[in-house]
């Protein structure tokens, strides 16, 4: 598509979306004030329709700008697996057999820790689901992670202190959480096969320091709200509520859908297939999360069409830093942009040097809980969440700086251990 003034348009609808992401709270709190347009006010205040909608404006221009054959052909040649993935893989890991042979889980290895319950348990969920989406990948840890959350310590009386706290080290912890694996972390993924990184190469380069990372995050933010934490009691104790098949036929669905996440015609289909079984099955399932995840599935199509256009300014950037201040400026670049975009376009530079391919994957999953936007789970977390939050909406500039501290640390684990 040439045209001279293309790259500029598709760079400011780009920077409208995300300066959206960051006013999503103000049109929540006008939806408040002002009820006679209160359905406007909230669809502008829903995070997860933000690049929806700006993709839709772009997409428009293009049509105008360029004509009808272009903008098809480059719609058309835009990706969406990972949209349609995090769609399946959201539904099937938001079912209540999951849901609570992951707490059940959870509290078990939690009474290993000489600690009250309360302190035990929030601490554990905070390190050690972050840490299975290195099996399970980093969308579906998110989808569990958020939901016991949601169903614990959220349901609580807790302050919007311990909210956004909590929220801050969730968003970290599984950015970094999946790199033991060459396939759970988005960013990571997106280098693996081009870079000839196995297993034993992210474990030896980032999985513990990763694990060293989520495990002190998690620490840290118990001992900061512990106070909060002991005044909750302790929780009531996971019972299983469901057959051990039903767990089995559920975690065979899960594991499936991971194992064919670059195949959507088949992990589509098991998602259909999964639906028909639920359907049959009803007394075994809650509500099944098709809207949040509809509308998180929308969300990041809607980056990887806006994103397409952003490849002009974003690779120049990064290629005009050293191994040393690429590991800053992905961190930083990753918040207001996915952190697999990032990692995708230096997999397209050749012989670059192994220190700088080891700086740009650390820093971009180092910043990848930064805002909504930096990492492609995030938007399932804030999705589940939100409601939990003053007037449905999470604030962008409190996630911010929240999430600050998590990623100093883990900023630390990768640049120091």
């Amino acid at each position: 598509m040439d045209h001279p003034f293309l790259p500029w348009i598709a760079a400011g609808i780009f920077a409208l979306a995300v300066l959206h992401t960051f006013s999503t709270s103000y049109f929540e709190h006008l939806a408040h004030t002002h009820p006679r347009h209160a359905g406007l006010w909230h669809l502008l205040g829903e995070v997860e329709v933000v690049f929806g909608l700006w993709a839709m404006v772009l997409s428009l221009m293009l049509f105008m700008v360029v004509g009808k054959a272009p903008t098809l052909d480059y719609l058309e040649s835009r990706n969406f697996t990972e949209p349609l993935f995090v769609l399946a893989i959201m539904v099937v890991a938001g079912t209540r057999p999951i849901r609570q042979a992951c707490a059940f889980w959870v509290q078990q290895v939690a009474r290993l820790i000489p600690l009250p319950a309360a302190m035990r348990n929030y601490g554990v969920l905070l390190s050690m689901v972050p840490l299975l989406g290195s099996c399970i990948t980093e969308p579906a840890a998110m989808t569990l992670a958020a939901l016991m959350l949601r169903d614990t310590v959220f349901s609580a009386r807790v302050s919007e202190r311990f909210k956004y706290a909590t929220l801050g080290v969730l968003f970290v912890n599984v950015s970094i959480g999946g790199t033991l694996t060459p396939f759970a972390a988005p960013p990571v993924l997106m280098v693996a096969n081009t870079w000839q990184w196995d297993l034993v190469y992210m474990l030896q380069n980032f999985g513990w320091k990763a694990a060293v990372a989520v495990i002190v995050n998690a620490a840290l933010v118990t001992t900061l709200m512990r106070r909060e934490l002991l005044a909750m009691g302790d929780p009531p104790v996971t019972r299983m509520t469901v057959s051990p098949l039903t767990v089995a036929v559920h975690l065979v669905f899960l594991l499936a859908i991971v194992l064919f996440a670059h195949h959507p015609v088949v992990f589509m289909g098991l998602l259909l297939f999964f639906l028909g079984y639920a359907s049959a099955y009803s007394q075994h399932h809650d509500r099944l999360m098709l809207r949040e995840a509809l509308l998180v599935a929308f969300f990041l199509a809607g980056l990887v069409v806006l994103g397409g256009l952003q490849t002009w300014w974003l690779q120049p950037v990064l290629m005009g830093l050293n191994e040393h201040a690429v590991f800053y400026g992905a961190t930083a670049l990753t918040a207001i942009t996915d952190n697999a975009a990032l990692t995708y376009l230096a997999s397209l530079v050749p012989n670059l040097s192994d220190e700088f391919k080891l700086a740009i994957v650390a820093g971009a999953v180092t910043g990848g809980g930064l805002t909504v936007i930096a990492n492609a789970p995030n938007p399932a977390g804030v999705a589940i969440l939100k409601g939990q939050f003053d007037e449905g909406a999470v604030h962008a500039g409190k996630l911010l700086w929240a999430a600050l501290p998590p990623t100093a640390v883990a900023a630390i684990a990768f640049r120091v251990l």
